[in-house]
């Protein structure tokens, strides 16, 4: 009945640089950088212990079959046990998941977290009958009810939505099958995350004199080189890799779209993307004007690309060019402490009790902070388990951007932590949509922070161009990845059957669009177009453009509380405690941003071209 997605709410950053010469066996790693999974269970024995009661307890929900609209009383009843079952199980999938991130290779969590998939799927079987006798009530007697059991306030916004969305849900039999369908449709996620986690074969480069595997991470690593020969090398084998298994990453991707188609006709949406969105209550057109916004302003994107050209001084930018540094011969390198120390800093705008709180996350082995052998690439913040803090997995590597990445998370951690304080389980998960203002808000804040301590030009344009790196990667990037996703789940969902081919000749053309490619602005060499096939994200349908909306929104807000007062900052953190008391959109006009105007990605446009005409300046002035 409850999702809780705080645990997808989060951002795998794979601009994050993993270090070759880094701690690379878990065993090395000082305690002090590694999370404290006891928190949530004593060993893993505790867990199979806890797994088991939980297993039988979920029998329980059975006795309320045909009984949910008797009466206020048995109603309530019903719904508090729910929830404390769900929250129990987040909890032991929450363990699962992050033993098994520690290390990808370890079957045994792999296999912790199979039981996990099979025992969600075995209580959405045992409460199936729940919606579709909750789809009976009338609004008059959800009122009455409200009214005679106060306790049942706690679910009302539920319940509202639940009769919004009437027409969607079928009857038991149906829904029973929904639930069991989940054991499948999961499938093509997990293939791609096994396979290109720890089994994909990745091209070996000699660099420097020595042999180099790129994985994930050290992809991610030497795509930043100085050295652009390095980073040609780098891009072209590591995609040309990609290529050579173009036809299992297309069928796994193809398997997942069809995934989502099924549960669009099953639950008589008119689109995939209506599918998606209507969760949240949000509506198409905010999707489909993000696309459009960015394809109108395509123009201050090639403005950055020109900028990134004239900085570099080359004569042709190439994609290839994409991540390297900006600025030569500054030292944008932070020790965690240093990172530590800045982001709290940088965070005082938000008053002392949320640095506080902030500094908890550091001090109490809520993070994992370095990489090592089998680690789940990128980072994300898991906020899931309600009755303990949340979690940060990082893969932490001295730069600015690692830095950047660690205050992004500790933002999505921020908004797990108020919101489990201030909202009752049923209320604390939040819409994926909110998710990322929270954490991009931090960024903002972070930014500015350091824009503050640094007066030297060529340190300006550094910090200047992370931030235009950022809007690179969260709007027009993600923009461009939630329109290939709605071109694919379109051309599927009208029949059309898509293979790997299908999918790079789809991706290669929308990336040479957005880059300029035809224009002369950014050369996007051939093999580029296997890029789509290691982007996780595609396999959470319509997840990416919240990336782009987040981004614009928590842009206006920062503005607001660094320009305003105590009014401001109370409002943004009333947000972050909101939960899901409301549809997304309504809880940022109550923040004080409404996305279903202009203005918000109108302030971001002008904010980004202001910056690149402050680096311009900065440039002539250099004599550059």
């Amino acid at each position: 009945m409850f999702k809780k997605t705080q645990l997808v709410a989060a951002m795998m950053i794979f601009s994050t640089s993993v270090a070759v010469s880094q701690m690379k066996v878990r065993d090395e790693v000082p305690d002090k950088y590694k999370w404290n999974l006891s928190d949530l269970y004593a060993s893993d024995d505790t867990w199979k212990a806890e797994k088991d009661r939980i297993q039988k307890k979920i029998q329980k929900t059975a006795q309320y079959k045909g009984k949910l609209t008797q009466s206020a009383s048995t109603l309530l009843e019903a719904l508090t046990l729910n929830s404390k079952l769900i929250k129990e199980l987040v909890r032991l999938s929450s363990y699962a998941s992050m033993k098994s991130d520690q290390d990808t290779r370890v079957t045994k969590y792999a296999g912790m977290k199979q039981e996990m998939q099979q025992l969600f799927s075995e209580f959405g079987a045992l409460t199936s009958f729940m919606e579709p006798e909750l789809l009976t009530l009338k609004e008059d007697q959800l009122n009455a009810f409200v009214t005679k059991e106060k306790g049942l306030q706690t679910y009302k916004f539920y319940l509202t939505d639940l009769l919004r969305k009437r027409a969607h849900r079928g009857s038991e039999e149906v829904e029973k099958v929904l639930a069991y369908s989940s054991l499948m449709s999961g499938n093509a996620e997990n293939i791609f995350s096994t396979f290109f986690n720890a089994e994909f074969p990745h091209a070996e480069v000699e660099l420097d004199g020595k042999l180099v595997k790129l994985n994930s991470a050290n992809f991610n690593l030497y795509r930043g080189s100085e050295n652009r020969d390095v980073r040609k090398t780098v891009f072209e084998a590591y995609f040309k890799k990609l290529n050579e298994f173009q036809r299992t990453f297309g069928a796994q991707l193809y398997g997942n779209i069809n995934a989502g188609l099924f549960y669009t006709k099953a639950q008589n949406y008119n689109s995939t993307l209506e599918s998606a969105l209507d969760a949240g209550n949000v509506s198409t057109d905010v999707y489909n004007n993000l696309v459009k916004n960015v394809n109108t302003n395509l123009g201050t994107f090639h403005r950055y690309l020109n900028l990134r050209k004239r900085m570099m001084g080359v004569d042709t930018l190439h994609y290839y060019d994409m991540y390297a540094p900006l600025v030569q011969q500054v030292d944008l390198s932070y020790t965690v402490e240093e990172a530590i120390d800045n982001i709290l800093k940088s965070l005082k705008p938000l008053g002392a009790d949320y640095v506080s709180i902030s500094n908890k996350a550091f001090s109490e082995r809520w993070i994992d902070m370095y990489p090592n052998e089998g680690k789940r690439s990128g980072a994300y913040s898991n906020g899931s388990a309600y009755d303990v803090h949340p979690y940060i997995l990082m893969n932490y590597n001295g730069k600015y951007t690692d830095m950047s990445t660690l205050t992004h998370e500790l933002g999505h951690t921020m908004h797990s932590y108020l919101t489990n304080k201030k909202q009752e389980f049923a209320n604390s998960d939040y819409s994926i949509f909110v998710a990322e203002v929270a954490s991009t808000f931090n960024e903002e804040l972070l930014i500015d922070y350091i824009l503050k301590q640094i007066k030297d030009d060529k340190t300006r344009l550094a910090i200047l161009g992370n931030y235009l790196e950022g809007a690179k990667g969260t709007l027009f990037r993600q923009t461009q990845f939630a329109e290939f996703e709605k071109m694919i789940h379109e051309r599927v969902g009208k029949g059309e059957a898509l293979t790997g081919e299908d999918f790079d000749s789809m991706y290669l053309e929308l990336t040479k669009r957005y880059y300029g490619h035809d224009k002369n602005i950014c050369v996007v060499d051939d093999y580029v177009k296997s890029e789509w096939s290691y982007i996780p994200h595609f396999y959470y349908n319509f997840y990416v453009y919240q990336y782009a909306t987040s981004f614009t929104a928590s842009t206006a807000l920062s503005e607001k509380v660094l320009k305003g007062n105590d009014t401001d900052r109370k409002r943004y953190l009333d947000f972050l405690s909101a939960g899901s008391t409301k549809y997304p959109v309504e809880l940022l006009a109550d923040a004080g941003v409404d996305m279903n105007t202009a203005e918000p990605f109108d302030l971001t446009i002008t904010k980004i071209n202001k910056v690149i005409a402050e680096m311009e300046a900065i440039l002539t002035r250099l004599g550059k």
